[in-house]
């Protein structure tokens, strides 16, 4: 059966609040449809600046706008907060944990995806993903705690206390990398006068021969000069075999003493109860037709992260944030169409190029269908620009400028504080205790007893 077969459209249901459902609840509620959406949060997170969240250059308020406000202007659009755990894809019923039921003459999936740790040992108990704006809080503070243990106790320097490991060499981990550099060498040095931060490291691991592979030889090229010279450490054409508390064991047996392993090394989708008849692809993708459909399920549709959408050179689309929303837009064209009776358009992602920020005043960009080159200070104003736009509201755009400006011009960041009172403290060990009970043996009188 084909989505033609779905009945008439009255209430269409929505389970996530990330680019492509909020894009989905956008263009149907300008045709008033009636629409429920469902995330397990009040607010929709804007993804690709979760690195910067992570290293204190903005707050986490400036990539966060309340998924209500979003929709203030369209009463057709309702928000529950509510996590999803399972679907029934023939009734078109989702269930919550709390035990409610929303069900929809139309159902949207948009449950995004996770980091993906291809079994790496330890990797999902011990590293930090940047996936969601609650991972670049926790990454965040962990980072900055770390400083706080260093300057408090210098010898945690020579345990990796300031050894900061990024796994995956693609836009994310590029991203991260870079931004932590400037972290270190711009902002700390004026912060923690009496330790020395110069000692601090950033190795960045991939398994491929270069950085930023879906780039050009020149972008690659340019991307590991400018870390390089950031004092970022390229370890190419090397796995990962295990995580630690305290390391991570590389596929050759070397070892790299860390306490902050930052996880950007690819998305899977997880599994969700009642979707097992629902055919799968790379990374568990939901399979779906160009009008996003899912066959053999009338009106029931996958859009972003979630799901594999074949491009016109047979492969899926990228897991982008612009093929989500654009997915997005396109399936409530679709609903629609099939709501008026008439054929659903196939979803034909428009490319306008693909960009990555390499730190302060660096950045490569490969603008338009054609993949016009950009490197350094134009591709930087280039991707401050774009990623302004793509947020949702003209507040967002003056807060992350506002942000960007403080940042380029001065080397204090406001969101550089540690706000987890309920997160655990570092785990140092024994060592701490035994050089403690040292120093306290040395200084006792001697024959005094213990």
């Amino acid at each position: 059966m084909s989505s033609t077969d779905a009945p008439t459209t009255e209430r269409v249901v929505i389970v996530g609040g990330g680019f492509a459902g909020v894009a989905c609840a956008q263009g149907l509620a300008e045709h008033g449809v009636e629409v429920t959406l469902i995330d397990r949060n009040t607010y929709h997170q804007f993804q690709p600046l979760l690195y910067q969240v992570a290293t204190a250059q903005l707050a986490p308020s400036d990539i966060m706008r309340p998924l209500r406000g979003l929709f203030r202007k369209h009463p057709s659009v309702a928000v529950k907060e509510a996590e999803v755990t399972a679907v029934d894809p023939v009734a078109r019923t989702v269930r919550t944990a709390e035990g409610e039921t929303f069900t929809g003459d139309v159902l949207v999936l948009a449950t995004g995806a996770r980091a993906a740790f291809f079994g790496v040992a330890g990797a999902e108990e011990h590293a930090f993903p940047l996936y969601t704006a609650r991972d670049a809080e926790r990454l965040r503070n962990r980072v900055l705690q770390l400083f706080e243990d260093a300057d408090l106790e210098p010898a945690r320097l020579d345990r990796g206390a300031l050894t900061f490991v990024v796994v995956g060499g693609g836009p994310t981990g590029v991203e991260t990398a870079g931004a932590l550099a400037d972290l270190v060498n711009d902002v700390m040095p004026e912060r923690y006068h009496d330790l020395d931060v110069h000692r601090a490291r950033i190795v960045l691991v991939d398994g491929g021969d270069t950085v930023l592979r879906p780039f050009s030889s020149k972008a690659h090229d340019y991307a590991a000069e400018v870390l390089a010279h950031k004092g970022v450490r390229l370890e190419l054409g090397a796995s990962v075999e295990e995580v630690t508390p305290e390391k991570v064991v590389l596929g050759d047996g070397s070892e790299i003493a860390t306490r902050c392993v930052v996880w950007a090394g690819g998305l899977s989708v997880p599994p969700l109860d009642g979707t097992d008849d629902i055919a799968r692809g790379r990374g568990g993708r939901i399979g779906a037709g160009q009008d996003l459909s899912v066959p053999g399920f009338p009106g029931v549709y996958a859009i972003g992260d979630v799901a594999g959408v074949e491009g016109p050179d047979g492969r899926p689309y990228p897991q982008l944030g612009s093929v989500a929303m654009q997915a997005g837009r396109a399936a409530a064209t679709s609903i629609l169409a099939t709501r008026a009776g008439v054929a659903a358009p196939a979803f034909r992602y428009h490319d306008k190029g693909i960009m990555a920020m390499i730190g302060k005043g660096a950045a490569v960009a490969e603008i338009g269908a054609h993949h016009h080159e950009l490197h350094g200070t134009i591709a930087y104003s280039a991707w401050l620009g774009v990623h302004a736009w793509l947020m949702n509201t003209t507040r967002a755009r003056v807060d992350a400028f506002i942000s960007w400006a403080w940042d380029s011009f001065s080397r204090s960041r406001s969101p550089a504080i540690i706000d987890a009172p309920d997160q655990p403290r570092i785990d140092w060990g024994d060592e701490d205790q035994t050089d403690d009970a040292a120093a306290a043996d040395d200084a006792r009188p001697e024959g005094a007893q213990p």
